[in-house]
């Protein structure tokens, strides 16, 4: 048995660096998400209110029977996230009393998809069996030619592949990456709470730490080794010397960062399943700031409609559900308005909100 069951292991900074030394666009990316994820930490930009709703497609990528994850593991996954996206965790009343007010909902919910990208109903699974015996970190699992699965389109969907994987528990792709290869990858022993999720990996918290790296998040150390040099661009979460492992106890002092110690409750840490519980306020800003940018065609309550960009050309996509003046849109479409070479198209969508598709040409 591989060591990776005895301490979490990530390989998305790996990706990350490999990406900024083959893709330019991706560090230019980079360098705009990190000038727009610090103007909404000082209040010179603000991220839209409300809810996120993310669609979910799991692809499910198995060499052996025993590796086949169920719809119902999945189903179980999709809850552990909503727990503690939402700061609804069953162990939130254990943090010590000085880290409670640190701990934020970040108003981010997740859901399988109920549509594909043909517009056919889904279950948000997707299954493959496969003659590659384990993957790796070089992205192979996200394409059919590699022995994976090709991606749903980056901008309706996470894409979260499960499978068989060397040495790490699982990884992420940052916001402003390829979206061919956007998404997360998960290793199906630290997938969901039952099944093959394997303890202390067994909370479905790998993929609440790599979902955080989709949206933004750095580890809570900063990636800098141990050298209390590195930062994790949040605020609110203390310095400290490289990751923790296992369930520390109270507290764990190091750069020089007492009476608390480090934050190794953080999801943003390497701890077991268990030991992990909260996201700060300033983590949720910097989330939510990639909403503003890179994540920004997904919606606030979840409809699975035409995202910014999807039509092509000119056409922009909205929700207008609160607008005033919004039709009721009992059809589909509702009304097609035209004025001053403007066409706007009404319709009530799956998720039941009013949505406008708009053009500034025909």
């Amino acid at each position: 048995m591989t060591g990776y069951l005895y301490g979490r292991t990530c390989a998305t900074m790996p990706v990350h660096r490999r990406l900024l030394n083959t893709d330019p666009t991706y560090a230019a990316a980079r360098a705009q998400l990190e000038d727009l994820a610090r103007a909404h930490q000082l209040g010179t930009r603000h991220a839209r209110g409300g809810t996120f709703v993310i669609p979910v497609v799991v692809h499910i990528v198995f060499n052996t029977p025993e590796q086949e994850v169920s719809f119902s593991q999945a189903q179980s996954q999709i809850d552990a996230l909503n727990r503690d996206y939402r700061a609804r965790g069953p162990d939130i009343g254990t943090l010590p009393d000085p880290w409670k007010p640190l701990v934020a909902d970040a108003g981010i919910e997740f859901t399988l998809a109920t549509m594909d990208p043909a517009g056919n109903a889904t279950n948000g699974v997707d299954r493959r069996q496969t003659n590659v015996q384990s993957f790796s970190d070089d992205d192979a699992v996200k394409f059919a030619a590699r022995g994976g699965i090709d991606a749903w389109p980056a901008n309706r969907y996470l894409n979260l592949w499960v499978c068989p994987m060397r040495d790490f528990l699982g990884y992420a792709q940052f916001p402003g990456g390829p979206a061919a290869t956007d998404g997360v990858v998960i290793n199906y022993r630290a997938f969901g709470t039952v099944g093959t999720a394997t303890a202390p990996f067994s909370l479905g918290r790998t993929a609440v730490h790599e979902i955080g790296h989709w949206l933004n998040l750095l580890h809570i150390w900063g990636d800098d080794g141990t050298g209390c040099l590195g930062s994790d661009f949040v605020d609110d979460t203390p310095n400290q010397a490289g990751p923790n492992t296992g369930v520390p106890g109270y507290p764990h002092i190091t750069c020089d960062n007492g009476p608390e110690g480090d934050l190794f409750v953080n999801f943003m840490d390497y701890t077991d399943d268990a030991g992990m519980v909260m996201f700060t306020h300033g983590q949720v800003t910097r989330m939510r700031a990639s909403f503003d940018g890179p994540r920004s065609s997904f919606q606030q309550g979840g409809g699975q409609g035409p995202q910014p960009g999807q039509a092509g050309g000119s056409w922009q996509y909205s929700d207008v559900t609160a607008t005033t003046g919004a039709p009721a849109a009992a059809g589909d479409p509702a009304a097609v308005v035209s004025g001053d070479g403007a066409v706007q198209v009404f319709y009530r969508a799956v998720d039941g909100h009013i949505h406008r598709l708009s053009s500034g040409g025909a």
